[in-house]
């Protein structure tokens, strides 16, 4: 069935039955029920489409986090659905307000190859949560990970409820032609601006999460070798290739050198050299490879210095294999400091003053993610308000992410819309304000004919 076909099967589907609190508790259950199952199947399936990338990984990183979004969305439901009170002005006494959530029918879900289990998944479980129908566009940079997903989803759900569509970019662009009632993204701040382009002759709202370049700002009083392990480890999961990893690292510039060979001596103990490189992703293909080079060149050639870190011994296997890597005297106008890097290269910069720490970091544009390393509560509150990010995690790096009770989403350039627990649940709602008006009404007395009693009305109500 063609992409179009499948949006008008859904579209009706829905108009003729929006899925009840029942039915969206159901499908939940389904979905968790599969997750768990086919776990080893699912971590054999990404680790293909990576050439290697360590099964516990994608069970810390994925499927764990996605099953206790499932779960908190089961527990709370209930609850999100329920109309919510709100106080009515007490000039419109005695009329009362509520805020009721409806469906809005059918929402598009573009997702990314990085992470394609978390990153499709728990927008679905959002969407699903909310009442909604779904139509599902997974990376194909991902295939193995995409057609178990479709797999999948075709044996707990039928086709007019969830469809995944799989293809190339060509697929994706059909889609965002769609009238759907809302569309999500994942990916690059490039794309994410066709995607907005294409969506907005439609109409079609969007969510865009979009990456960018997320500082870690590391304070002098902070104990520099717990900074460079909780940093290192951020920004190694997956080869680097996460969008809220640590992009580039601001250090004191009198502690610069403590943090290279920290950073030396905690990759060593996280990648021994007798174990092989089981634990160490592959970088997802050979353009992304070759980026990653040219980024290093070009630092290199304009004055950069470059330190791969070495991360495992004779057996090491260069398939698309990218060592960690540490960038130092890095500038503004090379490209590793212009573009999201998106692999495990990490430019340090050197700072003098907090402040000329912040200055950098808000003379950017804003990022998706950011971390401050520093146990002073006086400072850490002074970061979070002069600085604007999508999340934030203070002393440690990405776990934000994981968290259901926050909203997951970026500011300006690094996207827009939060999903995550019950902020995904109100952004894939109509969220309709209500007005229950009582018999009577001292708003009779706004009516024409306007009478002095009127005015005097009036004049009380602007005093």
């Amino acid at each position: 069935m063609s992409i179009c076909a499948l949006f008008e099967a859904q579209r009706k589907a829905f108009a003729a039955d929006p899925p009840s609190y029942g039915r969206r508790i159901d499908a939940l259950r389904a979905l968790e029920g599969a997750i768990v199952a086919r776990q080893n199947d699912l971590a054999a399936a990404v680790a293909k489409d990576f050439g290697g990338r360590p099964a516990e990984e994608t069970l810390a990183l994925e499927l764990a986090p996605l099953l206790n979004e499932i779960r908190h969305a089961r527990r709370h439901l209930k609850r999100w659905m329920a109309p919510q009170r709100v106080g009515a002005g007490w000039q419109f006494w005695p009329a009362s307000a509520r805020i009721v959530y409806q469906p809005l029918g059918v929402v598009g879900i573009l997702s990314p190859w990085n992470y394609p289990y978390f990153l499709t998944l728990t927008p679905l479980v959002n969407v699903l949560a909310a009442g909604n129908h779904a139509l599902v566009k997974p990376s194909e940079l991902a295939p193995a990970s995409a057609s178990l997903m479709a797999d999948i989803a075709s044996a707990i759900f039928p086709p007019e409820y969830v469809s995944f569509v799989l293809g190339g970019a060509d697929v994706a662009t059909q889609m965002t032609t769609l009238h759907l009632d809302h569309l999500v993204f994942t990916g690059s701040t490039r794309v994410g601006k066709l995607v907005m382009k294409a969506a907005s002759e439609n109409l079609v709202p969007v969510t865009l999460e979009l990456g960018g370049k997320s500082p870690a700002i590391v304070h002098a009083d902070y104990p520099i070798e717990r900074a460079a392990e909780r940093i290192l480890t951020g920004k190694l999961y997956n080869a680097g290739q996460t969008c809220v990893a640590p992009d580039y690292v601001l250090v004191p510039r009198a502690r610069r050198d403590a943090f290279v060979e920290a950073a030396r001596r905690i990759v060593l103990r996280m990648f021994p050299s007798d174990t092989g490189n089981r634990d160490y992703t592959r970088i997802i293909n050979a353009h992304h490879y070759d980026r990653l080079t040219q980024l290093l060149d070009d630092a290199r050639v304009r004055g950069a210095d470059v330190a791969p870190l070495e991360i495992v011994g004779p057996r090491f296997d260069q398939t698309r294999v990218f060592p960690p890597t540490l960038v130092t005297n890095v500038r503004d106008d090379m490209a590793i400091m212009q573009e999201e890097i998106f692999g495990p290269l990490l430019p340090i910069v050197d700072y003098g003053s907090l402040d000329e720490a912040i200055a950098y970091v808000n003379a950017r544009p804003h990022p998706l993610a950011l971390y401050y390393f520093d146990e002073d509560r006086t400072r850490v509150n002074d970061v979070l308000e002069k600085t604007a990010a999508g999340g934030v995690t203070v002393n440690d790096c990405l776990f934000h992410v994981g968290q259901t009770g926050l909203p997951f989403g970026g500011v300006g350039p690094s996207g827009m819309g939060r999903y995550h627990g019950v902020h995904g649940f109100r952004t894939f709602s109509n969220n309709v304000g209500v007005l229950l008006q009582r018999r009577w009404s001292p708003l009779a007395a706004l009516r024409p004919p306007y009478t002095p009693r009127t005015r005097r009305l009036l004049r009380f109500l602007i005093r």
